[in-house]
């Protein structure tokens, strides 16, 4: 029987003990959500603006996922990949049918994507070919080969040498990935929005004039759609806003509603390079995976919330975009579907604080964007919620006051 604790500091002190420190965290235990809302162990209520980092898409405890999850728990946890199961196969289809009809491989999270799309690259293309271009601020995981590719020091410092074969370009700039290219070139890896990098839109220009490169040189284009993808921008996937088809994609964090799961989508004609015995995941695909992934993919075309993110997103940009023009703070709003950014003249870090303090769960990337990934089902009442508490904490932080 496993001994409960009940208050926070009860729980931070046991993590003292117990756990590597290798995250900061906020001084919060939270025990339970439901939606946009999650509630800490002393009861109070916060609005969640940032949940999962994103991987809760359709906010915490989504029903139609925990239904269906509960359901595969009573009759198939775990098997193998070396056995067939019909989950898997439905939800590789689904996913093929809503993107580019590409063939999928299922793993755990966005960093396994990753590694998996820089193996697929290598073995798809030549020999002599094994270099990637990725782009400066942009971010691929934690893993070896997903942060060598991660164009960003500060997740370099002290694991070094890193990963042989990345080649680093500035985003946006389609002149410099041009003279990056040589005959050992083999991909270009490239987020189609800038996720931790601080939201940054490309242009569509940026965009087709990568994958005109690509078909030039005979170069895979991947897009890294961990954070964009299965809806958060509201389209299925972020390609399809820059009508731009890459030929591998790697997904994540919201693709099974809030569960683990990870998956690459690679065209029919290269997905057959990632072959026997050169890549696996244990867990990948598992069957509750596949029921949960299933069932965020009914959810959102059941209850129509590819439009409700169009909606919310709309109201987003109105609502900081009001603010801005009251708020000298406020230096940029990039909004595209739910991913927003509000780039500051500041530190963001006290702000979260601050919104914290008020209750409302927010991001800081890159010292001064703050960044929101709301669930596609928020309302109009919380949207309304969350940025009177934002509007508030700015105009009370421009002017040098205590909220």
């Amino acid at each position: 029987m496993v001994n409960t604790v009940t208050t926070s500091q009860q729980v931070i002190e046991l993590f003292d003990q117990y756990v590597i420190p290798n995250y900061r965290r906020y001084p919060i235990c939270l025990v339970r959500g439901e939606g946009s809302y999650v509630w800490d162990a002393e009861g109070q209520r916060y609005l969640d603006l940032f949940p999962g980092w994103g991987c809760n898409l359709l906010g915490h405890c989504p029903q139609p996922v925990v239904q269906a999850v509960r359901e595969q728990l009573e009759t198939l946890i775990h098997v193998p990949n070396t056995w067939y199961i019909e989950s898997q196969g439905l939800w590789a289809k689904a996913l093929s049918e809503r993107s580019f009809g590409g063939q999928a491989f299922f793993c755990n999270s966005g960093a396994e994507a990753v590694e998996a799309v820089i193996k697929l690259a290598r073995l798809h293309t030549p020999p002599q070919k094994y270099k990637i271009i990725s782009f400066e601020q942009g971010f691929h995981g934690r893993t070896m080969g997903a942060v060598s590719a991660t164009a960003q020091p500060k997740y370099h410092d002290g694991i070094g040498p890193l990963a042989a074969g990345f080649v680093y370009a500035p985003y946006n700039d389609l002149d410099a990935v041009a003279e990056c290219i040589d005959d050992e070139t083999a991909a270009i890896l490239v987020e189609p929005v800038q996720g931790e990098g601080g939201v940054r839109i490309p242009s569509v220009e940026f965009l087709e004039g990568l994958r005109k490169l690509a078909d030039q040189h005979e170069l895979l284009l991947i897009f890294d759609e961990v954070q964009t993808g299965c809806g958060r921008t509201g389209q299925w996937f972020a390609y399809q806003h820059f009508n731009v088809t890459p030929d591998i994609m790697t997904l994540a964090k919201g693709l099974c509603g809030g569960l683990v799961g990870g998956a690459i989508i690679a065209k029919k004609e290269i997905a057959p390079s990632l072959r026997p015995g050169m890549h696996a995941s244990t867990f990948g695909g598992n069957p509750l995976a596949a029921r949960a992934g299933l069932a965020t993919l009914e959810m959102i075309e059941q209850e129509k919330l590819l439009d409700n993110a169009r909606h919310i997103s709309e109201l987003f940009r109105q609502r900081l975009s009001t603010l801005r023009e009251k708020c000298d703070l406020i230096q940029e709003i990039r909004v595209l579907g739910l991913m927003i950014g509000v780039e500051l003249a500041v530190e963001g870090t006290p702000i979260v604080q601050k919104c914290l303090d008020r209750k409302l769960l927010i991001n800081c990337t890159q010292d001064t964007v703050l960044r929101l990934l709301p669930a596609m089902n928020l309302s109009e009442d919380q949207v309304h919620e969350g940025c009177d508490i934002l509007d508030e904490v700015l105009l009370n932080h421009a002017g040098g006051g205590a909220v």
